[in-house]
């Protein structure tokens, strides 16, 4: 879930995107695994909750990927 009722905020999609969205701004692309590796440093999280917050900003055009395979920031 997004923005869940029964779990502490912080393991939501909704906020652990952000964290992402953080690391895209400093705009480069990044390979899947340097992007994840960024956003560990900042907060940690498991690779499944990783690739769930890229899929939900895949879907709403904020983060795609380009024709080299690497994840960047939709403009």
């Amino acid at each position: 879930m997004l923005l869940p009722d029964n779990i502490h905020p912080d393991h939501s999609i909704y906020y652990n995107g952000a964290f992402l969205i953080e690391s895209l701004k400093k705009g480069t692309s990044y390979q899947i695994i340097d992007l994840y590796q960024d956003v560990k440093t900042k907060k940690l999280m498991s690779f499944s909750t990783f690739i769930l917050c890229i899929d939900w900003l895949y879907l709403l055009d904020v983060a795609r990927f380009n024709a080299k395979g690497e994840i960047e920031l939709c403009y």
